[in-house]
């Protein structure tokens, strides 16, 4: 298969649930969020009793109701997937570029992500990183900062070209999260496939990809 099939034939397109967990092979676990009738002032009053005072602390500084809930619901996530693995303890640590991980449990691995329309929660026992974006416009000065010319010509010719950039968009933010350096990567030549996999999923309905990326 060519280069091109090979690529979209990790694409997987089906509607995800309200609230969805996966398995992809042993790991990484997964959560995803999309009820977002749910977010309310009333909802995010009864979460905040369910955190610690660092992240309640985090989620009061945003001004906006959704970054409250977002901020409040993905802990509350990420806490459900830790639960089975006998990690209660979510004291968090930053590294040099700002990502987070769990002072007390440095071989767990976890990252979140939200956007309008859903979020997402990966734990895993290796580097992981995931990304949750909705569907946008783009224009082609953005294209051309973050895509080669090979993907830039794959979202041209695409019959949905938005959502088609939102799925590279998601597969580069997942991978840039994983390796944990910021945006300092080449966001061109970032999808070269070395050392991780990538899946990735759309929810046509919601309106939504996400990808996540994993140590192979």
């Amino acid at each position: 298969m060519n280069k091109q099939g090979d690529f979209f034939n990790e694409i997987i397109f089906y509607p995800l649930p309200k609230n969805a967990y996966f398995c992809i092979g042993k790991n990484p676990m997964i959560s995803i969020f999309d009820d977002m009738a749910q977010i309310t002032e009333a909802e995010v009053q009864r979460m905040l009793p369910l955190v610690d005072e660092q992240r309640r602390n985090e989620a009061l500084r945003y001004k906006h109701l959704f970054g409250q809930f977002a901020c409040l619901k993905s802990w509350l996530m990420l806490k459900d997937l830790l639960k089975p693995l006998g990690i209660h303890d979510l004291e968090m640590g930053h590294n040099e570029h700002g990502k987070p991980f769990l002072v007390h449990h440095p071989n767990a691995y976890f990252n979140l992500s939200h956007c309008k329309n859903g979020i997402a929660v990966v734990v895993d026992f290796s580097p992981v990183g995931i990304d949750i974006e909705r569907f946008r416009r783009n224009d082609l000065a953005l294209i051309k900062k973050t895509m080669n010319h090979f993907e830039a010509e794959w979202i041209r010719s695409s019959a949905n070209p938005i959502e088609t950039f939102t799925q590279y968009w998601t597969k580069k933010e997942a991978v840039v999260k994983l390796r944990g350096t910021g945006l300092f990567d080449d966001l061109h030549s970032i999808l070269d496939g070395n050392g991780y996999q990538l899946e990735t999923h759309v929810n046509r309905e919601k309106g939504y990809a996400w990808s996540v990326a994993y140590t192979a």
